[in-house]
C-alpha cells in the first residue's frame, strides 16, 4: 500500500518538477542572451560557439532553477493531489502527512546533494571558461564590446563613440575619441572612418584613423594653450586595461 502511494507521489511529481526546472533555466539563461544579444548579433560568432556560451551560463544558474522547480512542481503535484480528492483518500487511510511526503523529501535531499556538487565543483569551472571564452571573443573583435552611437568609458581616461561598425567587427565609422587625464589635458579626436584591431601583445588598441582632425590642450590653469590639425591618415594606441568579466 504505501510503496504504491510512494510510487504515485513520485510519478504525479517527476513530470512537472523537470517541465518547470527547463522553464526556469530558459528564463534564467534569457537574461545573458538579452544582455549580450546585441553584440553578438552580426559578429559572425558561429553556431557551435553560441551553443557553447549558453552551456555554460547554463551551468551556473542550475543552483538558481532547482529550488524554484522543486517549490513549483510541489505545489503543482499536491495542489492536482488535492484537486482530484486523493489527498482526503490518503488522509481517511489514516496515513500522516510527513509519511505520504516523504519521497518528495527524499528526492529533495538528493536534489540539495546534486546543487552542491554544482555549485562547488562545477560552477567555478564553468565561470572561469566562460569569462576566458568571452575574452577571446573580445579580443579577436574589440568592436564587440563597443555599441553604436554611445560613448565606451571602460578604458580609464578615454571616453569611445562609434557611429557604425562593420560586419566584421575591426572597421568603424564616426569615430570619436575624447581623452582626459591627471595632467590636465583635452584631446578630442575626430575621424570619417577608421580600423580598430589589437596589439599583438593584446596590450593596446591600435586605431587607423582617416579622414579627420584632432584638438589638443595642454597646461595648468592661466598657462593652457590649444592646437587644432586635421589628418588624412592618422594612428593611435590605447592602453588595453578593461577587466573582461562577465556582468
Amino acid at each position: 500500500m504505501l510503496k504504491k502511494l510512494d510510487k504515485l507521489i513520485l510519478k504525479a511529481f517527476v513530470g512537472p518538477f523537470v517541465a518547470t526546472f527547463f522553464i526556469t533555466l530558459f528564463v534564467l539563461v534569457m537574461q545573458f542572451v538579452w544582455k549580450y544579444l546585441d553584440d553578438m548579433v552580426g559578429k559572425g560568432l558561429d553556431f557551435f560557439l553560441i551553443i557553447r556560451l549558453i552551456g555554460l551560463v547554463s551551468m551556473t544558474v542550475i543552483p538558481l532553477a532547482l529550488p524554484l522547480a522543486i517549490l513549483l512542481s510541489s505545489i503543482m503535484t499536491f495542489g492536482n493531489l488535492g484537486e482530484s480528492y486523493e489527498l482526503v483518500a490518503i488522509k481517511s487511510a489514516g496515513i500522516p502527512l510527513l509519511r505520504f511526503m516523504r519521497p518528495l523529501i527524499v528526492v529533495t535531499v538528493f536534489v540539495c546533494g546534486f546543487a552542491f556538487v554544482v555549485a562547488n565543483y562545477i560552477i567555478p569551472v564553468a565561470n572561469l571558461k566562460f569569462t576566458t571564452l568571452l575574452y577571446d571573443i573580445r579580443v579577436a573583435k574589440p568592436a564587440f564590446d563597443i555599441k553604436e552611437g554611445i560613448f565606451y568609458d571602460k578604458l580609464p581616461n578615454y571616453a569611445i563613440k562609434v557611429g557604425k561598425k562593420d560586419k566584421d567587427g575591426n572597421g568603424i565609422y564616426d569615430i570619436v575619441i575624447y581623452e582626459n587625464d591627471y595632467r590636465m589635458q583635452d584631446n578630442i579626436i575626430v575621424a570619417e572612418k577608421g580600423i580598430m584591431r589589437v596589439s599583438a601583445d593584446k596590450r593596446f588598441l591600435e586605431f587607423t584613423l582617416k579622414n579627420g582632425w584632432r584638438y589638443q590642450e595642454r597646461g595648468n590653469r592661466g598657462t593652457s594653450h590649444s592646437a587644432r590639425e586635421t589628418f588624412r591618415h592618422f594612428g593611435r594606441d590605447l592602453a588595453f586595461r578593461h577587466k573582461h568579466a562577465c556582468r
